[in-house]
């Protein structure tokens, strides 16, 4: 028999929220569809979020929605299931007008639709693009509602789930918090669905991949995509940004939110905000990942130096240049050592890797510079950071 379900109040005392003044609020698929008789999108859990989505904006805060729900929408509209993924776009297409059209019902600001894609986040000029908009969407008083452009979307070129759209959007706008709706209080220590022993976490100082496994490689602790959202909070930690987990059925939460009290889990940020062109370079999708030798790793990690292919043992994956790729070093346990961009593509990298960069133009025939990565376009990773 299973423990009882938990109570999010009583679970997870109140605590301060981190002063902000621009939030990104993340609200998932389990808290917005509607029953099985009657699928679709469901108020019941919304009407909380959307009272304190004004408030906040009412007494001169600005918030970003990241919603699911599309999907589910549409199905409700051609009673179909999911299926694959051409038929998921479908669906996400024929929802996203529903989806709008629901959040705009429950609030008394305009709400805007910014569907964004893994070539908005990728190319820095669409990523200032996409940054000037939803400022400019801010300063007009309106909510702008993200989702990933799904119609479009193929499963090698997706940002991934919503959870890590929130934390890379949290960066593009240079928000304060990342607040993460979820169907259960915050972090627990196992599972509070099965395990009626659970503590529930109140704070987390840094998401260390010991936390991460903990999560388990579907992503659960409780429900709801917990290793998602550790992730997410994970790269909004490294740009300085700190994240809530908290219940998005309970009002009583959301109303204490509203007064800067959370009961759930805060999730420190690493240290100070960083540069917009860090963070981007830090979130934006890396197509391909470079592996370097110990000497290289070295050199990137104690001196700050470029990446030159004489270090480079390997390429994954494929990429262009000015394409942001990670940067593994060979002795490590996969973790992502830097990321930055790409002076050459993945092809022109297998070709030159090992060589010294005086004979980059023997081999290519061109040169764009002596290095693969150049230091000022390289942001290094914590180690043992979640990235």
């Amino acid at each position: 028999m299973n423990p009882a379900p938990r109570d999010p109040l009583h679970d997870f005392p109140a605590q301060a929220l981190p002063p902000w003044r621009r939030a990104v609020l993340k609200v998932g698929s389990s808290l917005l569809a509607g029953f099985a008789d009657a699928p679709g999108l469901d108020v019941r859990h919304a009407q909380a979020l959307a009272r304190f989505i004004a408030y906040a904006v009412q007494h001169g805060r600005e918030v970003v929605l990241v919603s699911s729900g599309a999907v589910a929408a549409g199905r409700a509209r051609v009673r179909a299931e999911s299926g694959g993924l051409v038929r998921r776009q479908a669906l996400a297409a024929l929802g996203q007008a529903q989806l709008i059209g629901f959040w705009q019902a429950l609030l008394p600001l305009p709400v805007a639709q910014v569907l964004l894609s893994h070539d908005d986040l990728r190319d820095r000029r669409r990523y200032l693009n996409a940054r000037a908009t939803l400022r400019e969407l801010l300063a007009l008083r309106a909510l702008p509602v993200i989702n990933e452009n799904d119609t479009v979307a193929v499963d090698e070129l997706k940002v991934g789930d919503n959870d890590n759209l929130a934390a890379a959007v949290a960066a593009l706008v240079d928000a304060d918090l990342l607040l993460i709706a979820t169907d259960i209080g915050g972090l627990y220590s196992a599972d509070p669905v099965t395990h009626a022993d659970a503590r529930a976490v109140e704070r987390v100082a840094r998401v260390t991949p010991a936390l991460l496994d903990g999560a388990g490689g579907a992503g659960r602790i409780g429900t709801g995509g917990m290793r998602s959202k550790l992730e997410a909070a994970a790269k909004a930690a490294a740009g300085g940004i700190a994240t809530a987990l908290f219940c998005g059925r309970e009002t009583s939460v959301l109303d204490a939110l509203a007064q800067d009290r959370l009961h759930g889990t805060l999730i420190e940020p690493a240290g100070a905000a960083q540069p917009a062109r860090k963070q981007w370079l830090r979130h934006a999708p890396a197509p391909g990942r470079i592996v370097v030798d110990a000497g290289a790793a070295a050199a990137l990690r104690q001196r700050g130096a470029s990446l030159l292919p004489g270090g480079v043992c390997a390429v994954e994956g494929s990429f262009r240049r000015g394409d942001v790729v990670e940067v593994l070093a060979r002795e490590a346990a996969g973790a992502a050592l830097a990321r930055g961009l790409a002076q050459y593509s993945a092809e022109e990298v297998r070709r030159i890797a090992g060589r010294r960069s005086g004979e980059i133009e023997d081999v290519l025939g061109f040169r764009y510079g002596e290095a693969v990565i150049h230091r000022d376009d390289l942001v290094l990773l914590e180690s043992g950071d979640a990235t």
